[in-house]
């Protein structure tokens, strides 16, 4: 084992010692380190199991430090098991240094006013945390302080139904956020039930695919008609191009449509990507793959700010950045690909809408 891997090892053992929010930074902080020395030396799909490995770990802690602090405060242990899960960019297994939380809770059992008790304020406190050691609440507010993503298992499986059902915007859009859904601590056999819940009311729904096309459909223009990359006019982020959104997204986007699609439960987008490689599902899988590590590698290398030992980033890559011509070459066909496929999703939905008018 070389010296780094060694340092990482002892590091991600350290995490799971911690015995305050403040140690647990402090220690996401070192294993922090030697990950950033490491960004570019490996290549990405190595580096990037690294850090969510370290994000995991400090989850789990994070989950023990709250129960610790529910018996200090007087609520006893857990009631019942319980599922921590992440979303996201977690659930991708894609966070970046600087991700903020994306998070719920499975419950076991049916809802009582003692576990609902319980759970809600665990949540909170696990929320609060998570935060102390720099994780960043989510402003879309997807976390296990919030009543709609701390639930039992019965009340999760109604809700996804309820939102199965609707077909509107903002339900499939938290359908979205929930496909993504990947177990990180406590009952494995819950978070397994979830799942099954969640792709069972998915099969076969083909009203439910095309709802889910239409939101997937939508991003932000990148390309000219000219095939020329669009950065930003105003604002902050003049001259510069949004990683994030511009290219990210839609290939995450793209890829999990083709997943749900086809069943795979996967969650990773890499890890979809060698499920429908598999499958044989379409032709041009290996230039998305390709197109998915360029965009990680390029979503980690965007500028940063340093604030008490913790990083934090915009996501936009600068017009510094841009100059570099490999990068930017590597940029625009990734950009054009994602024209490509976009393209041929727009086709595939007129053609379901066309097919249910």
């Amino acid at each position: 084992m070389e010296s780094a891997d060694w340092e990482l090892e002892q590091l991600y053992t350290s995490i799971l010692t911690a015995g305050s929010p403040q140690e647990l930074k402090e220690r996401r902080i070192a294993c922090q380190t030697v990950l950033l020395k490491q960004l570019n030396v490996i290549p990405i799909e190595k580096w990037m199991p690294q850090v969510n490995k370290m994000h995991d770990l400090v989850a789990r802690q994070a989950v023990s430090l709250s129960e610790a602090q529910m018996k200090q405060a007087g609520y006893g242990p857990p009631p019942c098991a319980y599922s921590f899960i992440v979303f996201g960019s977690a659930g991708r297994e894609e966070a970046t240094l600087w991700s903020d939380q994306d998070n719920g809770l499975i419950v076991d059992g049916e809802p009582d006013g003692g576990k609902r008790s319980y759970f809600r304020t665990f949540g909170g406190m696990l929320s609060d945390i998570l935060e102390s050691a720099g994780y960043e609440k989510c402003e879309g507010k997807v976390m296990s302080s919030e009543p709609l993503w701390n639930k039992t298992l019965s009340e999760w499986q109604e809700q996804l139904a309820g939102w199965m059902g609707q077909l509107e915007w903002e339900p499939v859009r938290y359908l979205i956020i929930a496909s993504d859904m990947r177990h990180v601590a406590g009952s494995a056999e819950l978070s397994a039930k979830w799942q099954e819940s969640f792709h069972a009311g998915y099969s076969g729904n083909e009203k439910l695919a095309v709802a889910v096309l239409r939101n997937t459909v939508r991003h932000k223009a990148t390309l000219n008609l000219l095939g020329q990359v669009l950065t930003e006019r105003f604002g902050d982020y003049a001259g510069g191009f949004d990683v994030k959104y511009g290219v990210y997204i839609p290939l995450v986007n793209f890829v999990r449509h083709l997943s749900l699609a086809h069943g795979i439960k996967e969650s990773s987008t890499l890890k979809r990507l060698e499920r429908l490689q598999e499958l044989e599902v379409y032709e041009h899988l290996d230039a998305v793959r390709r197109a998915v590590l360029t965009a990680l590698r390029m979503r980690v290398n965007t500028p940063y700010e340093v604030r008490e030992g913790l990083l934090s980033s915009s996501d936009y890559m600068g017009e510094k950045e841009l100059k570099n011509k490999q990068l930017f070459t590597e940029l625009r066909e990734s950009l054009l690909l994602v024209r490509r496929l976009h393209r041929a999703l727009q086709r595939q939905l007129r053609s379901a809408e066309r097919r249910q008018s």
